[in-house]
């Protein structure tokens, strides 16, 4: 049997990655004042131990405002970088696994419960909600509180959080930095026209509304050090009349790719509650694959891959690059194992657990 395209090596920049499975950020709304806790070392350290090529820290509030909810990870204080320092000594202990952040803004997505109390936007005077921001004066919903439009001062506030959150994630030794531009945050609310209605240069047309996305882009990519990538999520289209699409995607990867984008991981929705999405098995895979051709950049497909035959398809055939596992990890966290065995491969597994593996370590396993 020739060797699973799944289980090839890949370069995302200089980032050396020993297969083609990267686990996507997965928010856990259980951080304390942007502080991880105990939970998050648990969390993620399992999935370290998962065998996949790349780990990525949840979305990550480069402000306390930019938060989704009240129990976000944030990057913004020392406390934070504190907090994030010892959970990642703790992982690489026991586990050499490349770790990403994801640095983001929630914008007029924020100020939100926890899912599992509802997840309904906080009016700004009650506890644990405050005043969202945006593109415009629209809010994402008619039942949410509506957001302040950002003035060019407060862009630049913003970028400069972005900044200084990128410096930490360099002090922590985090080894790429995703910018978060999809699911209908601060950056996607930028560049979609249904929640962009902004007049000047960022505001109108395509160009205007790419401006700011790149400018932040631009900022990372500067502030982090040369030698470790910078990444960015997008979502390929709004799935609603008169949003953002596949087309505006394509122009705005192109211009990611211009500024030394190292990947692309496409995702979709999140920004518009008309939002119709086609929901099932590879979904998204056509948005990967429309970027794929249109740019030279390794690309991320992410959304309902779930099984073996599923993944190395879309890279045996070339639809993407990588493969983004979120819930499938969190339903199976051996899933690399698990396919890895299925295709008579290998991936990195503690020497604690060796004996687990019968296929690969059975002296060990019979002993």
């Amino acid at each position: 049997m020739s060797q699973a395209q799944l289980f090839t090596p890949f370069q995302v920049g200089p980032l050396h990655l020993a297969n083609r499975i990267v686990i996507a950020p997965m928010c856990q709304y259980s951080a304390v004042d942007g502080n991880m806790t105990d939970w998050h070392l648990m969390h993620l350290g399992h999935l370290a131990l998962s065998g996949a090529a790349l780990l990525t820290i949840e979305a990550t509030a480069v402000v306390p405002e930019g938060r989704i909810s009240y129990g976000d990870v944030g990057l913004w204080s020392d406390e934070n970088e504190a907090a994030m320092a010892r959970t990642l000594a703790a992982i690489r202990q026991y586990s050499d696994m490349p770790i990403a952040i994801q640095l983001a803004h929630a914008g007029r997505k924020a100020s939100t419960d926890l899912p599992w109390k509802g997840g309904a936007q906080i009016a700004p005077h009650n506890a644990n909600g405050w005043q969202t921001v945006s593109s415009s004066h629209l809010p994402f919903s008619p039942r949410d509180n509506a957001p302040q439009a950002l003035d060019r001062a407060a862009m630049d506030r913003i970028r400069d959080a972005f900044v200084a959150a990128t410096h930490r994630a360099a002090r922590l030794g985090i080894d790429a930095v995703q910018v978060h531009g999809a699911h209908g945050y601060l950056i996607h609310q930028f560049l979609s026209p249904l929640s962009n209605r902004r007049d000047g240069a960022y505001g109108g047309s395509l160009e205007n509304r790419m401006r700011f996305p790149l400018e932040l882009f631009d900022a990372v990519r500067a502030a982090f050090p040369a030698d470790r990538p910078v990444t960015m999520r997008l979502s390929g289209t709004d799935w609603a009349e008169g949003g953002w699409d596949i087309d505006q995607t394509i122009a705005f990867s192109q211009a990611l790719e211009s500024r030394g984008v190292a990947a692309i991981h496409v995702s979709s929705g999140g920004l518009a509650i008309e939002q119709k999405i086609p929901i099932g098995p590879n979904y998204q895979v056509p948005l990967a694959r429309a970027v794929r051709s249109a740019t030279s950049v390794p690309i991320v497909a992410v959304g309902l891959i779930t099984d073996f035959e599923q993944a190395e398809a879309i890279i045996g055939t070339g639809d993407a690059d990588l493969i983004g596992l979120a819930r499938a990890m969190l339903y199976d966290p051996r899933w690399p194992w698990h396919a890895a065995a299925y295709f008579g491969a290998q991936v990195k597994a503690p020497n604690q657990y060796l004996r687990s593996q019968p296929s690969r370590f059975r002296n060990l396993f019979d002993a």
